[in-house]
């Protein structure tokens, strides 16, 4: 029993779905169907992981139907439903602790609705997937059939994605930011005759917000005050956009920290002469996606290609594991 429970896991291909489906799909498809100014709520997102849930549960109970033993239609019915509910009920507790501590995002959905709703959807999707399983069809397993191909094909897609999934999940994370105010660089960002003069009322750290279509890696250097040591302002890995409002819109590119008040100067270098930047506190972002957006973009393109690796190793095993029970004597 336990062996089958095993097996009807949803494999590397299920899981990689599941992923893509819960998480930057939710993120991606909001940013490109609404306004740049609206942030998404949990609940928004939450809704593709309950659509998601009974065709979950389905190839899950289809699977458990191929390998467990038959032992009564009534008792098969409660097994199916039960192993496949409570595999669904693992993802749902995964996808919601997601939106609730690594990306918060706004509005309250109703945690305990949506997981109630959410097993019974599984339910639902169990009973259908049972009825299939019992008919002996494969098709939740030949869909799922890893391969090197597809492994290598989600490996590139998840690198690509994990960065435009971590920038927009910090926007839609973000409570409060600031348009700048301490001074900047370029003429849309300092007044007259006052360009790459900073004025820091306090100690701390700030940010180096890039207005408009400025390049997001400038090389910024702080010095003073009065003439001292230069300091090198931090890029942001991923940085935050879509702050802002008519007037212009801000990324987060950059941090520095000073150790005390007073008239700073600021020198951000660019490809770009007429770019503009100012300076104001670094925005407040919930959630770990708070620190994501500072991890260096090599690790989130690992942590992207993750399900895919996963695929093309499970593949790799597979066609090993074929090729040793073909050489063995008959």
């Amino acid at each position: 029993m336990i062996r089958a429970a095993a097996k009807a896991f949803p494999g590397p291909v299920g899981l990689a779905a599941w992923f893509a489906v819960t998480v930057p799909v939710p993120l991606v498809l909001y940013e490109w169907t609404h306004r740049w100014e609206e942030d998404q709520l949990a609940s928004t997102a939450l809704v593709w992981t309950l659509a998601a849930l009974p065709v979950l549960a389905g190839a899950v109970a289809a699977r458990w139907g191929r390998h467990a033993a038959r032992r009564g239609i009534l008792t098969d019915l409660l097994l199916t439903l039960g192993v496949a509910t409570g595999v669904s009920a693992l993802l749902l507790a995964g996808s919601l602790a997601f939106y609730r501590w690594v990306v918060p995002l706004g509005g309250d959905p109703g945690w305990s609705g949506t997981w109630w709703l959410g097993l019974l959807l599984a339910a639902a999707g169990a009973a259908v997937g049972h009825a299939v399983g019992r008919r002996g069809t494969g098709w939740a397993v030949r869909w799922a059939r890893p391969t090197l191909l597809l492994g290598a094909a989600v490996a590139v897609a998840g690198a690509v994605v994990a960065p435009v999934t971590v920038r927009l999940g910090a926007e839609d994370s973000t409570i409060w930011y600031d348009e700048g105010g301490f001074g900047g660089v370029g003429q849309a960002a300092a007044a007259p005759g006052r360009s790459g003069v900073l004025t820091l009322p306090a100690p701390g750290r700030y940010a180096i917000l890039a207005m408009g279509d400025a390049p997001r890696r400038p090389d910024c250097r702080v010095s003073g005050p009065d003439g001292g040591a230069q300091r090198r302002a931090e890029l942001v890995s991923v940085p935050p956009s879509d702050y802002g409002g008519d007037f212009a819109t801000y990324s987060w590119v950059a941090s520095f920290t000073v150790p005390a008040p007073g008239t700073y100067t600021l020198d951000c270098r660019t490809g770009d002469p007429l770019a503009n930047y100012t300076v104001g506190q670094t925005p407040r972002i919930r959630g770990a996606v708070a620190s994501l957006v500072h991890w260096p973009p090599p690790l989130l393109w690992l942590l992207g290609a993750l399900p895919g690796l996963w695929i093309a190793a499970d593949a790799y095993l597979r066609r090993r594991a074929r090729g040793r029970d073909s050489t063995l004597p008959a």
